[in-house]
C-alpha cells in the first residue's frame, strides 16, 4: 500500500493551564500499490503555528509533493489516537 499520514497534534492542559502531554490524531489515507504512486517516494512535513513558518508557503509545498493523487481514490481510510 501507498500510505498518506495526515496527523495533527494537540496539546493537553491541566485545569492550572500548564502542560500535561501531547495527543497525536492520525488520518491514514490508503492506496492501493501503483507504478505513478512509486515517483512520489518518502516525503515528512511539519508545520508548527509558533514558528517563524508561513502556513499558505507551507501548504503549497505540499501541493507539489500530493498532485499525483488527486487522480486516485484511497482504497481505505483509517482514522486513530496514538496510545498515550
Amino acid at each position: 500500500m501507498f500510505i498518506v499520514d495526515l496527523t495533527r497534534q494537540f496539546e493537553v492542559t491541566d485545569a492550572q493551564g500548564e502542560h500535561e502531554h501531547f495527543v497525536q490524531v492520525h488520518c491514514e489515507l490508503r492506496y492501493a500499490p501503483q507504478p505513478s504512486l512509486q515517483d512520489l517516494g518518502t516525503f515528512n512535513s511539519w508545520f508548527f503555528h509558533d514558528s517563524d513558518g508561513d502556513l499558505d508557503t507551507w501548504a503549497k509545498s505540499l501541493n507539489a509533493h500530493l498532485e499525483l493523487l488527486q487522480d486516485h481514490k484511497p482504497a481505505e481510510v483509517s482514522l486513530y489516537e496514538e496510545p498515550a
